[in-house]
């Protein structure tokens, strides 16, 4: 069996961190900041972070990034090389990464159902795309 390459793990990981975060700015710009901004004026959630949030994000994703190629190589003598390895992977990451706190949010929280669910969903396509990007510049030693 051969060993992971790490080197490629990290270059795959930073390309599947850029997209990670490319959705995550899209999404939270384009789909929810008008939503967003609202609940923010309602109370519901609040308007200043309480740490430094947008660096430690974007630091948080290309480490996610990192690790979503990491996986995709640890899988990859199993399930096979190739984009279709690579969405699996992103597909099952995403989900454990985005559906079990939103759905807590939709149950318990105060703003509805439509911000968990893009927030779930921002997971699911991020991961996917992220770990199928990342898994292109990912080869064996």
């Amino acid at each position: 069996m051969a060993s992971i390459n790490t080197g490629r793990v990290i270059q795959g990981g930073l390309l599947a961190g850029l997209v990670l975060n490319i959705v995550c700015i899209l999404n939270n710009s384009i789909i929810v900041g008008s939503r967003l901004k609202a609940e923010q004026l309602a109370g519901h959630y609040l308007a200043q972070p309480r740490l430094p949030f947008l660096p430690v994000w974007l630091i948080t994703m290309f480490l996610m990034g990192i690790a979503l190629v990491w996986l995709y190589a640890a899988v990859r003598p199993r399930l096979g090389p190739g984009p279709g390895t690579a969405l699996t992977v992103g597909i099952v990451a995403g989900a454990l990464m985005g559906i079990p706190d939103n759905l807590a949010q939709a149950a318990w929280g105060v703003s509805g159902y439509f911000l968990p669910t893009m927030w779930m969903l921002e997971h699911l396509v991020g991961c996917a795309l992220g770990t199928v990007a990342g898994a292109w510049l990912y080869k064996e030693e």
